[in-house]
């Protein structure tokens, strides 16, 4: 029976000796280099910018959707990337002789747990939800008419109630 227990012991401690290990000494955070883009592509959070480093120089970058990312080229071997709204875009490199050295799949996400993006043609709609219901929540880029409805009817909420403290005392 001993010998049985000591045997498992042993099983569990190489198993998971080498994920205390790595837990305990991570990887150093380096920049994203565009060889690991072939790997289902880059995923940036909405709303931030990530730093790229390219093992091959680059001289133009394109971005399929701008809607979706934008890039901005730092010099030939790093760039951000800055995801703007949800969705899947591309992004192409061309090198000093504009041959194609790289197509990357961008794939930005939403952040925010509990939100929701609706996407109507070019326009995008924000909204917080909870389980049970949703509220507008406006961000840069919705459209100009959904920003000054919301802000609108909050600030009526807000005048409302102040009138109600108001009259009550």
């Amino acid at each position: 029976m001993r010998a049985l227990r000591l045997a498992v012991l042993t099983v569990i401690a190489l198993l998971i000796g080498p994920a205390i290990a790595f837990a305990e000494n991570p990887a150093p955070r380096h920049p994203v280099k565009h060889a690991a883009f072939a790997d289902g592509g880059l995923t940036v959070p909405m709303d931030e910018a990530k730093m790229i480093t390219f093992t091959q120089p680059i001289t133009t970058l394109f971005i399929g959707n701008p809607a979706i990312a934008d890039v901005t080229a730092i010099d030939s071997h790093h760039a951000y990337l800055l995801g703007k709204t949800f969705g899947v875009t591309n992004m192409i490199g061309l090198d000093g002789n504009n041959h194609q050295v790289m197509n990357a799949q961008i794939n930005v996400t939403n952040r925010m747990m509990g939100a929701v993006t609706l996407n109507r043609g070019a326009e995008t709609y924000n909204y917080s939800c909870t389980r049970l219901h949703c509220e507008t929540n406006p961000r840069p880029g919705d459209p100009t008419s959904y920003v000054s409805t919301t802000e609108g009817t909050a600030q009526q909420h807000e005048a409302n109630a102040k009138a109600a403290v108001a009259s009550s005392q």
